[in-house]
């Protein structure tokens, strides 16, 4: 990784950032490094100017490798004497050691020893919130706890700091205080979209609805009721199975983009207006029903396209859908705008999520309806039976199959011309082999 070469580098005894031992309040620490230290180093290396190695030294610490001696909560580079150690590599995020709440809850209890129970804000909600939901296991936490904090009070006090603040800054960088972003939000683990001001995606996990198993088991049921006759293999095929005869017309007929769908096909466009978009054949018939492109094509685009167009793309959408006085201008909530515009400025894969959900259900809840009414919807299904009624014909087992084939040779052979020649040499060679009869019995 391209971090950890520049933190070697910035260690380096010779060429790297130069660190000394300093005092903090009443105890020294070694291996001690200043902010101003850190940005000058950097701007001097890449040569860049002091706010762009200001940036790159934030981006370090908000990552974890280099952490603050004193202002534990802001993981930034202050380009002053404040003081900085940098992280062991046991804790660098590229070991990309399980962050678990087991480990969180004894690093905790530990500090609520320590504090004598005098914990931040945060740190109290989710101490609270950890021990009511591991409390078959609690014992074990504050026995660990209770170890760990005797094994510390062993160490000498500049070591017991030093490894206090490595253990505090890994902590915060995974379990930030509310209100902060974290930087291992970023990138493709990313869980929560970094630029929002709430955690829509968890809320909706939080409010998804649970039900009962017989309900569940009641719309499986439904569902394969629904699905029965659009089965190939538990159905009658129509015009006929490709995967027990040789006919592949049935694949022919439901090719993607084939110019009139088949009955079946149609009828599963009904069903909901994921089946209608979840086909290629659907999607156009929806589309030339809106007699505009449907945008949430775009948003895939965007979302699975080439990393080097996504800020172009995304102001494209923006400039077209979204944007007052936009040519195809598209109307949605106050709140769904103020959150795709706040994440236009850090244009990203997942940027119109948002957006795209909430055009996605004005679709589902006002268009699909009235597309299933009109016009275009009910030519489509005309030309479907149509379709249907020329292509109709029942599919054949193997045993008729069989028979058809045994019946055709038999009458290929009947009309093949007769030798003459050949049939007396066989009639005589069964008259050879043939025994003589036994002469009858005198009387």
């Amino acid at each position: 990784m391209k971090a950890e070469k520049v933190l070697l580098e910035m260690q380096d005894p010779k060429t790297g950032v130069k660190s000394q031992p300093q005092r903090l309040v009443i105890t020294t620490i070694p291996h001690a490094i200043t902010g101003e230290d850190i940005i000058a180093w950097l701007a001097e290396r890449f040569q860049i100017d002091t706010q762009e190695a200001r940036n790159f030294g934030s981006m370090l610490v908000a990552l974890g490798y280099i952490y603050p001696l004193q202002d534990h909560k802001r993981l930034v580079i202050k380009p002053d004497a404040s003081l900085y150690r940098f992280q062991t590599p046991y804790f660098w995020p590229t070991q990309q050691w399980p962050v678990e709440d087991t480990d969180y809850a004894i690093y905790l209890a530990k500090r609520n020893i320590r504090k004598k129970g005098i914990l931040e804000l945060h740190e109290q909600e989710q101490y609270n919130r950890l021990h009511k939901w591991m409390n078959h296991k609690w014992d074990f936490i504050v026995m660990q706890a209770k170890e760990q904090y005797r094994a510390a009070k062993e160490r000498k006090k500049p070591d017991r700091v030093v490894f206090d603040c490595q253990e505090r800054a890994y902590w915060v960088v995974h379990r930030p205080p509310p209100g902060t972003v974290s930087a291992m939000d970023y990138g493709l683990d990313r869980r929560i979209d970094p630029n929002a001001d709430e955690m829509i995606f968890t809320q909706q996990s939080i409010m998804r609805p649970r039900v009962k198993s017989s309900v569940s088991i009641g719309a499986l049921v439904k569902y394969s009721a629904t699905y029965n006759s659009h089965d190939p293999f538990l159905f009658k095929c129509l015009p006929s199975n490709p995967w027990l005869t040789d006919d592949v017309t049935y694949w022919t007929l439901n090719m993607p983009n084939v110019e009139i769908p088949t009955r079946m096909r149609v009828e599963r466009w009904t069903f909901s207006f994921g089946e209608l978009l979840s086909d290629p054949r659907g999607r156009d018939d929806f589309r030339l029903f809106l007699k505009k492109e449907f945008s949430g094509t775009i948003c895939e685009d965007l979302k699975w396209g080439a990393a080097a167009t996504m800020r172009e793309k995304a102001e494209q959408i923006y400039k077209t859908f979204l944007a007052r006085g936009a040519p195809r201008w598209i109307n949605i909530d106050g709140k769904t705008m103020e959150i795709t515009v706040n994440s236009l400025k850090h244009p990203h894969r997942y940027v119109l999520d948002a957006a795209q959900t909430h055009i996605y259900m004005l679709m589902k809840k006002d268009s699909y309806g009235r597309y299933l009414k009109s016009p275009v919807f009910k030519d489509t299904s005309k030309k479907s039976l149509e379709q249907n009624a020329k292509n109709r014909r029942p599919s054949l087992s193997p045993i008729i199959l069989r028979q058809q084939e045994q019946e055709q040779r038999a009458k290929m052979a009947a009309s093949a011309p007769v030798d003459i020649t050949q049939v007396m040499s066989k009639l005589s060679k069964q008259g050879k082999n043939v025994p003589p009869h036994p002469p009858p019995a005198n009387k």
